[in-house]
């Protein structure tokens, strides 16, 4: 496959990372700045172009008349638009993804209708880290959630603690207590290490645990595995950009928002377009403010600033003078993994929950959902299964028959309404969701061709 990559920023980066590592793609991307493009070109096996990314001579030396998918993920949403623009009137390009911020465009559906602008799918970085933190926020006890089939299932990450309900006990021993939950443990790390959870395996503390539940089932599911969890009632969020708004937005119905924002002007604007939310214009590294602003009886504290080291000095402070959990928007996966190994609760990725969405669209055979985890090295993805007993690998066979990469399970099934955990004798029909987690995402192509269809 022949993929086009406009924008060498953290998102455009992480994708041509995550697109190049696939034998079968051949990515070129494209940037105005040929130093970034040099270091790219130093670590990865691709093609650069630097030039602007909407300029029809800069495309066509990309290749988007071969092309068969051009994504578009520049710092500019104009650019991203008109790039997406001449790639289709000139060149026909099949497929363009556009990644657009700003929700004057997003608000209005009818820009991306099918005889409106030549963008095929959009998507917003904005828009989907929101909604990821507030999913965090309304399950306490998560390091992660996610969902799959419409939410109909939702795979949950926690972290095991000394003396929590988790730590030291068999896996055998969760389906005991919930005979009647549909629940599956699909994976278990420790000390970074993927641990294949077996019904005998013991948890230990500090494990991360990654488990599939039935939305139905999902709070029982948490209440035995983390014990009870008061609800998040308090949240102060630093920073008032587009994440912050929205996020403030999302919460200040059901919730009590405090929104800190250094900028008087944007203070000033953002107090404007919130009903329910106090903001406060100030520094939130600023310990005699958090003091002032009763930090101590904050449930969630979540730094979205623009600046990953000012999340980072916030968050920790927070937690220093008393914030329940703190969470902080940071980049570098460097910085994330030290972050998480104590001082910071959850350490925000924009870029590894852009690229599930972004995947989704790029993957082969019909792949409708894609979450990267463990900052990439693993992946959990939905599939929808087609053709018959004859054309289909899977189709018929029950799950204990199919013959999984190394690494990959099957969690569940969802048919319909129903979910299915997984289990050996379930068989796998037509059209049927499969949502598989893979330890390690390097045999992704050997999955997607389980999936295409084809008994070859």
């Amino acid at each position: 496959m022949k993929i086009v990559i406009l924008g060498a920023g953290q998102v455009g980066r992480t994708a041509a990372y995550h697109l190049s590592r696939q034998e079968a793609n051949e990515v070129t991307v494209v940037d105005i700045n040929e130093e970034i493009l040099r270091d790219l070109q130093d670590r990865l096996d691709i093609r650069t172009i630097a030039g602007n990314a909407s300029y029809p001579t800069v495309l066509e030396a990309a290749g988007a008349a071969e092309a068969d998918i051009l994504v578009a993920l520049t710092s500019s949403d104009e650019v991203n638009m008109m790039a997406c623009e001449v790639a289709y009137t000139l060149f026909r390009t099949p497929t363009k993804i556009a990644r657009i911020r700003s929700a004057e465009y997003t608000n209005r559906p009818e820009l991306f209708a099918e005889e409106a602008l030549s963008v095929d799918v959009f998507i917003s970085p904005e828009q989907l880290v929101t909604e990821y933190i507030e999913r965090l926020i309304h399950h306490p006890g998560a390091l992660q959630v996610l969902d799959f089939a419409d939410g109909r299932v939702r795979l949950v990450g926690v972290r095991a603690v000394q003396g929590g309900l988790l730590a030291g006990r068999r896996l055998r021993e969760l389906h005991e207590r919930l005979p009647r939950a549909n629940v599956r443990v699909v994976a278990i790390y420790r000390a970074g290490r993927s641990i294949a959870p077996e019904s005998d395996t013991v948890i230990e503390s500090g494990d991360e645990v990654f488990f599939l539940a039935a939305r139905d089932d999902l709070r029982r599911v948490m209440g035995e595995m983390c014990g009870k969890e008061d609800p998040v009632r308090r949240v102060v969020i630093a920073g008032g950009g587009n994440i912050g708004l929205r996020l403030a937005r999302a919460l200040e119905k059901s919730n009590q928002v405090k929104l800190i924002e250094r900028d008087p002007r944007r203070a000033r604007r953002v107090s404007e377009l919130l009903e329910h939310t106090i903001v406060l214009n100030g520094d939130a590294a600023d310990e005699e403010l958090l003091i002032e602003e009763n930090i101590d009886s904050a449930d969630v504290f979540v730094s979205i600033t623009n600046s990953e080291e000012a999340n980072i000095l916030s968050a920790m402070l927070a937690r220093r003078l008393g914030a329940r959990k703190v969470m902080a928007l940071i980049n570098k996966p460097s910085y994330a993994e030290l972050m998480e190994s104590g001082s910071i609760d959850i350490a925000i990725s924009p870029q590894t929950i852009t690229i599930g969405s972004l995947l989704a669209h790029v993957r082969r055979g019909d792949v409708v959902r894609v979450h990267s985890l463990r900052r990439g090295a693993a992946e959990a993805l939905e599939a929808v299964v087609h053709g018959n007993e004859r054309t289909s690998r899977v189709v018929g066979r029950s799950i204990g028959e199919i013959r999984l990469p190394e690494g990959a399970s099957i969690g569940a099934i969802v048919r319909g309404d129903e979910v299915i955990m997984a289990r050996p004798d379930a068989v796998v029909q037509a059209d049927d969701h499969v949502i598989l987690f893979l330890s390690d995402r390097r045999h992704i192509d050997a999955v997607e061709k389980l999936f295409l269809g084809a008994t070859h």
